[in-house]
């Protein structure tokens, strides 16, 4: 099968850059030709004798903005020419404004317009109207391309449903839960961590109870502001912060709660996954959330997880091993939440194991092993559909012993 993905990243260290990365390496397993339109990809897969890059470059154009709507009309001005040479297009979200097979959806610009902590409606300022501007033609953009997609792929439930809302039928929507890197992401029991040393390390405090929220904390999207006001009712708790500071008004809120000797602000790391293993609870009841990486990283981390519906990925979280609360903002269900585990250091660790459980499920292997089967799903099903369209002067003829003959 000659397969072409379309995205901006194919790549570890980038989410969806990461997704792509992974079911590429399946289907380089699988033996199929891959034509990569993307403006960067790892470096192992250009010294591949399968893959041909075709390199968008757009980084020189001065906002995210037109970034995207560049790269949308190069990558599709490539594909008009070269469609068919190609027996299947995979693309994500309103990336690209030719028509493709596969639409994979990590976010849903139309459901996060709607949100009541869209930027624009905070900010009243050039930079809130360009953020409605960029959401709401992305929006009108991604509806056209889900139309044009055979199957559009949801990263979460959260996500399924909206692209109902929308207007895409549930019968063309497939759900496949992004991955998670299980030797990355093990519990420190496992990889032999003493919790002690290894928060020296990170600079936190030793022989506490500590939580971890990660994500941008420059918004009120995640939701750190009700996590800050919950904890200042769970005396007994610290929190680890992961996210970057400058520009965020959550040190001064932390402040003005008397927060500052619980709450711990360490900036944007790269070592996720040692925290994770330093910590004994996640918590991220983000108010909009389309599907998080970081949420299944947590459950793989042996980490009990509070999170809340309105994060995608929290139907992942079963009751063995975290809790999920129905309102985001509801500051106090989140601390009985938060002091039901604190208080109960055996359920903690009871919830730690089954939430590594529930991560084992969704390996990258996993993941993309199901992405490659897909294609492969729709690449024969337009070869059969091919075969049975041909005209009876070019269909081949069915002949004793499985030999065939064309007139």
């Amino acid at each position: 099968m000659k397969l072409c993905i379309v995205t901006h990243k194919i790549k570890k260290g980038d989410g969806q850059g990461r997704v792509n990365y992974e079911a590429v390496q399946e289907a380089i397993r699988h033996g199929h030709e891959l034509t990569l339109l993307a403006s960067e990809i790892a470096p192992e897969l250009e010294k591949n004798s399968q893959v041909n890059w075709i390199s968008i470059p757009v980084k020189n154009y001065p906002t995210e903005f037109i970034r995207n709507l560049m790269f949308a009309q190069k990558s599709a001005d490539w594909l008009r020419k070269n469609r068919s040479s190609i027996d299947l297009v995979k693309v994500n979200g309103a990336i690209n404004m030719a028509a493709a097979d596969v639409n994979a959806v990590h976010f849903v610009h139309s459901s996060w317009l709607r949100s009541p902590v869209h930027i624009s409606r905070n900010r009243r300022d050039l930079y809130g109207f360009y953020q409605w501007l960029f959401t709401a033609f992305n929006a009108r953009w991604e509806k056209q391309a889900f139309q044009r997609a055979k199957v559009v792929v949801a990263v979460s439930e959260k996500v399924a449903q909206e692209l109902v809302s929308i207007g895409v039928p549930r019968s063309r929507i497939r759900v496949i839960v992004n991955g998670v890197d299980l030797e990355e992401f093990a519990p420190r029991e496992s990889v032999g961590v003493a919790q002690p040393s290894h928060r020296q390390k990170l600079g936190l405090p030793q022989n506490v109870t500590l939580a971890l929220f990660a994500g941008d904390i420059r918004t009120r999207r995640k939701n750190l502001d009700t996590v800050l006001h919950a904890l200042a009712k769970v005396p007994d708790l610290h929190l680890a912060v992961v996210g970057r500071v400058e520009g965020s008004p959550f040190p001064q809120l932390a402040a003005s709660l008397g927060l500052t000797e619980r709450v711990h602000f360490i900036g944007y790391r790269l070592d996720i996954s040692e925290i994770m293993r330093s910590v004994d609870l996640f918590v991220f009841p983000s108010r909009y959330e389309a599907c998080t990486l970081v949420l299944l990283e947590a459950l793989s981390s042996g980490l009990p997880v509070i999170t809340a519906t309105a994060t995608g990925g929290a139907e992942l979280v079963t009751p063995e091993c975290g809790i999920v609360l129905p309102d985001s903002d509801d500051v106090d269900a989140l601390a009985v939440a938060l002091m039901s585990l604190v208080s109960d250091s055996a359920l903690m660790q009871q919830m730690g194991k089954a939430a590594r459980s529930v991560a084992e499920q969704y390996s990258w292997t996993t993941m993309a092993k199901t992405y490659v089967d897909l294609f492969e799903e729709l690449s024969k099903n337009a070869e059969h559909r091919s075969h049975t369209n041909l005209s009876p002067s070019t269909r081949p003829l069915t002949l004793p012993f499985g030999a065939t003959k064309t007139n």
